[in-house]
């Protein structure tokens, strides 16, 4: 199955993509709205909510744009890499779930939910906090050549 086709049967299916998909795929968080797709051999990861998926967008469209500075590129808005991205998505979202009480960013979906619950909403998140997680992430391993023990 080409692109094209892949292209044409997913986006017959009602779940929306979600916004998260790096994340959840990395197992740096979960959600309870997310649903895995398999789709000619290929794995994809759909929204049941449609709230949730516009607050999801608006939640990653944010953390990208203040962590402009952190991530070192020139524009919000700008195309990031595959690092980067997973920084922007695992560092936010850990931060995130931190902030509304969770000690894990097991499900975004209740995270955000618990923040725009707060008084002030989503936007009184104090996102200086979330970008310095987002700044410090990922945690790096082992790097190549070193041996465990």
């Amino acid at each position: 199955m080409d692109e094209t086709e892949f292209r044409e049967i997913y986006g017959g299916y009602e779940p929306k993509h979600c916004h998260f998909t790096l994340a959840l795929r990395l197992g740096c968080a979960g959600c309870s709205r997310s649903q895995r797709l398999l789709i000619a051999e290929r794995e994809t990861i759909g929204c049941l909510s449609r709230s949730g998926h516009a607050r999801c967008g608006r939640v990653l469209q944010t953390l990208g744009n203040k962590a402009v500075f952190a991530l070192g590129v020139t524009r919000a808005g700008q195309e990031l890499s595959h690092r980067k991205r997973a920084r922007v998505e695992c560092g936010g979202l850990e931060a995130l779930a931190r902030l509304s009480g969770a000690p894990l960013p097991d499900d975004i979906d209740g995270s955000l939910q618990r923040l725009e619950g707060a008084p002030g909403g989503l936007d009184a998140v104090p996102y200086d906090k979330v970008v310095r997680s987002i700044s410090r992430y990922p945690r790096r391993g082992r790097r190549r050549g070193e041996r465990s023990g």
